[in-house]
């Protein structure tokens, strides 16, 4: 257990740098004392590990460090191995491929427990040849504009310093720097049009780790509201599984009431609601009961 925490700990410092003995102790389930005497024993078998004082103290090892290749083992591999498949499904790219290949000959395939399948993602043409696009154009280090249709159907020019692309939230995103606003945006592929790429280079080198680490916790400051459903009991698990929520109040013939807190202007969790017809009526808010009668309405009208 100790050898296998060690070797964690110097792995984590390589990859992390300058960690404090607190949050290393939270990490490992450990005592902070304890964590004081790995150091120790780090240090004791030739790995340079140097501490600092201060509100941004800790320890990190040495830049001259390195670990040798042979750490990793086979359920490492096969984790890689995995990762890289499900990659490789979401996006068609050849060095992904190539880089499949290679880690595949270092592996037995053995006890290989998970697979990743992300095809889905893989399904839009359009989105796959924009992500192709959009790679060579980040490699290019030089600023890109398209015309971008947010939320609210507004449409508007947009030019920033792409960055990275990223798969989250089911959906992939462009990463940018804008030097309008000083700051790093988020962008759907799926509501970008007219991609250029521009003269203008890069203003700055981008530090994709500490760009992760801004999109991390993302702050949603969208308008929300509180929605309580009542439902058939038939309906339980959809609720469960398409609607983020909860079950307040349950019948005794099945039915139960559901409560969800929604961005206001969004629409999959509306069209949920609206696809469980009458088994589901909502109790609350009366904003939303309006906006149900008056789309049912215009669409009778549409279809007589």
């Amino acid at each position: 257990m100790k050898i296998s925490r060690l070797l964690g700990e110097t792995i984590y410092l390589l990859n992390h740098g300058r960690t404090s003995a607190q949050f290393l102790a939270q990490h490992f389930e450990v005592s902070t004392r304890t964590i004081m005497r790995d150091i120790d024993t780090l240090c004791m078998a030739g790995i340079p590990v140097v501490s600092s004082y201060g509100t941004d103290g800790g320890y990190e090892i040495m830049d001259t460090f390195k670990m040798q290749q042979q750490v990793a083992g086979e359920i490492d591999y096969n984790y890689v191995i995995c990762a890289l498949e499900g990659l490789a499904s979401a996006y068609a790219n050849k060095d992904i491929e190539a880089t499949l290949e290679k880690m595949k000959s270092l592996s037995t395939g053995e006890d290989k427990t998970v697979i990743m399948d992300l095809s889905v993602v893989h399904e839009n043409r359009d989105t796959n040849q924009m992500l192709f696009i959009l790679n060579q154009f980040i490699q290019s280090k030089r600023s890109i504009s398209f015309l971008y249709t947010n939320c609210k159907n507004e449409q508007k020019e947009i030019e920033v310093e792409p960055v990275a692309t990223i798969y989250k939230w089911y959906n992939w995103y462009l990463i940018g720097y804008s030097s309008k606003h000083q700051d790093y945006r988020m962008y759907k592929l799926i509501r970008m049009d007219t991609l250029k790429i521009l003269e203008k280079e890069n203003t700055r080198v981008h530090d994709l780790k500490k760009v992760e680490d801004i999109f991390q916790e993302p702050v949603d400051d969208r308008k929300k509201f509180r929605i309580l459903l009542y439902c058939d009991g038939s309906l339980k698990s959809k609720c469960r599984e398409y609607l983020n929520g909860r079950v307040c109040k349950e019948y005794s013939n099945g039915d139960f009431e559901y409560e969800l807190i929604v961005p206001e202007n969004e629409q999959f969790w509306y069209g949920v609601i609206l696809s469980f017809g009458k088994k589901a009526k909502v109790i609350s808010p009366i904003e939303l009961v309006n906006r149900i009668k008056e789309n049912c309405m215009d669409m009778m009208q549409m279809y007589l």
